[in-house]
């Protein structure tokens, strides 16, 4: 159940990041899931050796687990604390990519063949490594090195789910296995739609999460792998698991395209609310205490709000261009239509509470407005505004 329960990481945010949506609503908590599913993991990892166990003295064996799982965890948090960054600085003073990679080789080895020695999963300490490896001061240079290998072991790893396809299983159970696709997709569709819709998303939002997670992830060839290996479950249902999983990997961008089109109609149907700041989205940052506002959706303010979402800070856009804030606002992005020279519309949206202001405003008679405006209005709130050129700077100041 746990290898299906989590969805893929690899599909998911390859194509969130190739159709550039994960700084739309949908996508934030797309990536939210699959993070807290990668959290997720590690407990299934250590759970999973005890079923072989047929439930005799099952107490005995999960503390058993999770006393090794606790020396594991310790051992590596110690590892890391004291070991690991002294040692990348030794090797970064030597400016050798060989001897850097090397490192970052090692540690993923040696902390998956500690986990194995305590009994527990090599896939854990691998996993545990990158999680080590990423709390390191030298996390962006091990992330630029590893990024060529990266592309090319995600390529492998979509390579080998076509391996895992079944072709022969497939024609000889055609009922079984399409019952099950379709069992998978359906469930854990309506299952995270509801826990979406549950948690303050909108049924456009919530649907085309539930859709693009439907399917079942590549922790399943770890989980069901390791389940054939112990005993757990016999070879033909292992390959039957592996075959219907593979599918509906492959079946990712289907969903993903019809949750796509599902979730415009649906903003389509929408009343105007939608795009004036009033609905539910905009509440929720609108009401938050750390947002920033973001006046322009044009060249510079597209680049303003990318930058703010990679920094994980919330924003809401206003843009007095109606068809740019329906356009965006339709692609789930916190873009919405209005004149922030009016106090009604920046009291609206609490523009006061905001952490900074920034005008990305290409006109200057409008950009220059909006800071006289906002600066009668909020005396004490930090504004940034973009200059067309020294005049205009000088001004602004």
């Amino acid at each position: 159940g746990g290898g299906i329960a989590l969805s893929s990481s690899a599909f998911v945010l390859q194509l969130l990041k190739d159709k550039n949506q994960l700084a739309t609503r949908f996508g934030k908590a797309s990536f939210g899931v699959l993070l807290f599913q990668d959290l997720a993991v590690v407990p299934l990892l250590v759970v999973t050796p005890i079923l072989a166990g047929g439930g005799g003295g099952l107490a005995s064996a999960l503390g058993s687990a999770i006393l090794k799982a606790g020396i594991a965890l310790g051992s590596i948090a110690a590892a890391g604390r004291y070991l690991l960054n002294p040692l990348f600085k030794i090797v970064a003073q030597a400016k050798s990519q060989e001897a850097f990679l090397g490192v970052i080789l090692l540690t993923v080895l040696s902390m998956s063949f500690m986990t194995e020695g305590l009994g527990l999963s090599n896939t854990l300490g691998a996993f545990l490594a990158g999680v080590l490896l990423s709390e390191t001061k030298y996390r962006y240079q091990i992330e630029a090195d590893i990024a060529p290998f990266r592309g090319i072991l995600l390529g492998l790893f979509f390579v080998t789910v076509g391996f895992e396809i079944d072709l022969g299983l497939i024609a000889s159970n055609i009922p079984l296995v399409s019952a099950v696709v379709l069992g998978i997709l359906a469930i854990k569709s309506a299952i995270l739609t509801g826990l979406s819709l549950i948690f303050g998303l909108s049924l456009s939002v919530s649907q085309q999460t539930g859709l693009i997670l439907s399917q079942g992830g590549e922790f399943a060839f770890v989980a069901f792998g390791l389940a054939r290996s112990l005993g757990i479950l016999d070879k033909s249902t292992t390959k039957l698991m592996l075959t219907c999983v593979s599918l509906t990997m492959a079946l990712t961008p289907a969903m993903a395209s019809v949750g796509g089109r599902i979730a415009k109609s649906l903003e389509e149907k929408s009343d105007f609310t939608h795009y004036t700041g009033q609905d539910r989205d905009a509440n929720e940052i609108k009401e938050s205490d750390d947002f920033a506002v973001v006046v322009g959706y044009g060249a510079v303010g597209k680049v303003v709000c990318d930058l703010l979402d990679r920094k994980l800070i919330k924003y809401v856009g206003i843009d007095i261009d109606p068809n740019k804030a329906i356009q965006a606002r339709n692609a789930g992005l916190p873009i919405f239509y209005g004149d922030i020279g009016r106090q009604e519309v920046a009291d609206a949206f609490n523009v006061g509470k905001a952490k900074a202001v920034i005008v990305c405003i290409s006109d200057k008679a409008l950009a220059n407005r909006a800071v006289i405006a906002l600066r009668r209005w909020y005396p004490d709130l930090k504004i940034f505004c973009r200059a067309k050129d020294k005049d205009h700077a000088y001004r602004l100041q």
